[in-house]
């Protein structure tokens, strides 16, 4: 029987094994349920908001009764943090959990808001797909939708940046979860539309800061793929590259000891040998050294857009990056992730394309002009054969 991966909890499930919701409207015979807190979720998730109980089925059917009131559901829930899935979870048994980490001051929550923005915009047009958020509460919010309209309204209209994450309750918060669904063709078949759940869990910079929190990240346990955001501030030759005054530059950990708490907390998984989650490793606020670069610079030259991944010019720029690394006196960096890691890949991105004005805590005048900040996504995307890959 094919198992799964629950999006929201990180859990392994069947299809079989699904659980229903009831809505709440009771059936002919009597009055509905009435919502209330579910310790599962909380625990789980760290959802703690009132929610419709669930209940056990067959989850192959179409619908469940529910035993409480009789009402007769079609709303599939998980049997584990009972929340509610997606009506197309399950149909591309490769959709990928993204942890998504960052040290404290990374400017990850940056990075996230500017990719959630790109994948309902930009990259949406660009692979003619489908796109949606779906899914509750994150980060104190009620919905996701309402959390990425809070930082996105930030950082695109208000053009201010926006707060850190905050750090997780005992280890759990509710991840960010998307639909994307394109026409694919699979195992010679006819094209057809099909939808991949894609789970990006935020974890925030003061769960990286010991190894005790980050042991209590439990989806580490699950997610096939990684995104990790590093300060480039504090690789050890860049004060002498960068444009940024030294008030802006609040944390001082560097990136290696970050990479260090999160190899150690994989090893959980793999006792020896090389780690196989790959990872994708990300050098965000990279427009500080847009000056000291130059216009001429390879990775000041993103890879010409189109309906596939350019797996060239991404291994292109992951040697230059290795070249800055060498040249700022941070080759340890890729030492210690070519020796725990059997596939990583370097990305230097900019989320707003231009240095902000710190004093005031505002976006550049010009507004968001988002660098790079799709390839790395993108490149996981591809070797989950979700989007294509082209190596021209």
């Amino acid at each position: 029987m094919r198992k799964l991966v629950c999006p929201y909890c990180y859990e392994e499930v069947s299809l079989s094994g699904l659980h229903f919701q009831c809505h709440g409207r009771g059936s002919a015979a009597g009055n509905g349920c009435r919502k209330r807190v579910d310790e599962n979720r909380r625990q789980l998730t760290g959802y703690a908001l009132e929610s419709w109980p669930t209940f056990p089925a067959n989850g192959r059917a179409k619908a469940g009764v529910c035993p409480e009131c009789g009402a007769v559901s079609r709303i599939r829930a998980c049997p584990n943090c009972h929340t509610t899935l997606p009506t197309t979870f399950g149909e591309d048994p490769r959709s990928p959990l993204v942890g998504l980490i960052g040290g404290k001051g990374a400017g990850k929550t940056v990075f996230l808001t500017v990719l959630m923005h790109e994948l309902q915009h930009a990259i949406r047009r660009r692979f003619g797909a489908d796109t949606r958020l779906i899914g509750d509460q994150h980060a104190g919010e009620a919905s996701t939708k309402r959390w990425f309209e809070t930082y996105e309204r930030a950082l695109f209209v208000d053009k201010v940046l926006p707060e850190t994450t905050r750090s997780a309750i005992d280890g759990v918060r509710a991840p960010i979860v998307f639909e994307w669904r394109t026409s694919r063709r699979r195992l010679g078949r006819r094209s057809r539309p099909l939808s991949s759940t894609l789970s990006f869990y935020d974890a925030a910079g003061e769960d990286m800061t010991t190894q005790d929190s980050v042991y209590t990240q439990h989806y580490l346990r699950w997610t096939s793929a990684l995104i990790v955001v590093l300060d480039p501030w504090q690789l050890p030759g860049a004060r002498g590259r960068i444009t940024v005054p030294d008030n802006a530059i609040r944390e001082n950990e560097p990136p290696q000891e970050v990479l260090n708490r999160v190899t150690e907390a994989l090893r959980q998984r793999t006792n020896s040998g090389l780690i196989p989650v790959p990872m994708a490793v990300v050098f965000a606020k990279m427009d500080s050294f847009f000056d000291s670069l130059g216009p001429a610079h390879p990775l000041m030259r993103p890879p010409a857009a189109g309906p596939a991944y350019d797996e060239r010019a991404g291994a292109a720029t992951h040697e230059h990056v290795l070249e800055l690394l060498g040249d700022l006196g941070a080759d340890a960096i890729d030492a210690h992730l070519r020796l725990n890691y059997k596939t990583y890949r370097y990305f230097a991105v900019s989320a707003l394309g231009a240095t902000p004005d710190y004093a005031s805590n505002s976006v550049n005048a010009r507004g968001i002009q988002p660098h790079r900040v799709d390839e790395p996504l993108l490149w996981l995307l591809s070797r989950s054969g979700i989007v294509a890959r082209t190596r021209k």
